[in-house]
């Protein structure tokens, strides 16, 4: 019998969650079949199958946090699989017909009818993951109103993000300021453009290549903006590695792009959608999430007007890009209609002063505002 256990992810992590199980107790598997999937406080991460066998017991329930290094199953390199039994090694069961019991429902006995108070069922023992509470429920007309509360054991992900974001606000000097961006001119050069930048490139010119390269020569102009404090010390970067963040379903990650500053925008394009998908299949690996020295958030794509990003620890801004809209502003002495897009910045104080964050996000907004040459690559 061979014991598997939790796989050794990264030095500073020593506990998983079971996220999924792909097999059942019992189980034939494949060599290198998936078993099982992991939730890691920095990514997620599969278990595979060392060689073919059988599954004979699980340690741990879907939702459980295990240990790494801890045995997660037993499993069988000879055993077969039950599913895998023929019919003729099966004892034969009696053909005898069996009656099946009657159920009459009498409308008119009242033991058929809801009580007026209903309490849900208390959980069981086994209930790892979600638990369902006591409710006492009112009815009226003996018709049953009921609210449904559920209780979720928090991911390894989720927990590390809460942590986190608390020990920003509460360890950080943490300042927002804004600015506003007439997108037009990059709208403009995206519809003359766009055709002969996928036909060269076979990427689709977006957004998120303008402000990575509007951030990267913004950050090099202002190096406190893409420093760190590490106790008494600041570290300053010669590069800028890029955080992305992504939205996923299990909770926001920031795949990094390294060295973005030599990156050309159909190089960002690129690399932005393949660790995009990597992301949201739980296929980032944890080098890929780390070192970062600067993030952007676009929380505009899911329609934020304003925002004030909290930020990405131990990194010491970040940029919060929001939706597009028309709006009236004023141009050479004229009212005109133009897509604004609001910009936040959101800094640590004790190493940006005011001075620099103002800078920082007016040079952005100029670089943006005069995106030609950024297409010299075309």
């Amino acid at each position: 019998m061979l014991e598997i256990k939790v796989p050794a992810v990264g030095e500073s992590i020593s506990e998983v969650t079971v996220g999924k199980y792909y097999k059942r107790e019992g189980d034939a598997v494949k060599m290198d079949e998936v078993i099982a999937e992991f939730e890691s406080d920095k990514a997620t991460f599969e278990l595979n199958a060392p060689s073919d066998g059988v599954i004979k017991r699980f340690y741990a329930n879907e939702g459980d946090a295990i240990a790494v290094g801890a045995t997660i199953c037993d499993f069988d390199v000879n055993a077969r699989s039950e599913s895998n039994i023929t019919a003729s090694e099966i004892e034969p069961v009696s053909t005898a017909t069996v009656s099946k019991p009657e159920i009459k429902i009498n409308a008119t006995d009242k033991s058929n009818v809801i009580p007026k108070t209903v309490t849900t069922s208390k959980p069981t023992p086994t209930a790892k993951s979600e638990t369902t509470f006591d409710r006492q429920v009112s009815l009226n007309d003996n018709q049953l109103k009921y609210r449904g509360v559920r209780m979720e054991r928090m991911s390894s992900l989720r927990k590390t993000i809460s942590k986190r974001l608390v020990a920003v606000k509460n360890e950080t000097a943490m300042l927002t300021t804004f600015n506003e961006v007439d997108m037009k001119p990059i709208m403009d050069l995206r519809s003359k453009y766009k055709d002969m930048f996928k036909e060269k490139h076979g990427v689709g010119l977006g957004f998120m290549s303008f402000f990575t390269r509007a951030c990267c020569e913004a950050l090099l102009s202002f190096p406190n903006v893409n420093a760190q404090l590490e106790n008494d010390n600041i570290i300053y970067h010669d590069y800028c590695d890029i955080s992305v963040a992504v939205s996923t379903e299990k909770g926001l990650v920031v795949p990094v792009l390294r060295n973005a500053q030599q990156m050309s925008l159909s190089e960002i394009e690129k690399e932005i959608i393949q660790i995009a998908g990597k992301a949201r299949d739980g296929k980032l690996t944890i080098e890929e999430m780390t070192g970062g020295t600067f993030t952007i958030t676009n929380g505009g794509v899911f329609g934020s007007m304003l925002s004030t990003p909290i930020i990405n620890a131990p990194q010491s801004a970040i940029l919060g890009m929001h939706n597009i809209v028309e709006r009236a502003v004023v141009k050479d002495g004229q009212i005109v209609i133009r897509p604004i897009m609001y910009v936040a910045l959101s800094y640590d104080h004790r190493l940006i002063d005011g001075k620099e964050s103002v800078g920082f996000l007016v040079k952005v907004k100029q670089i943006l505002e005069n995106p030609e040459r950024l297409l010299l690559e075309i």
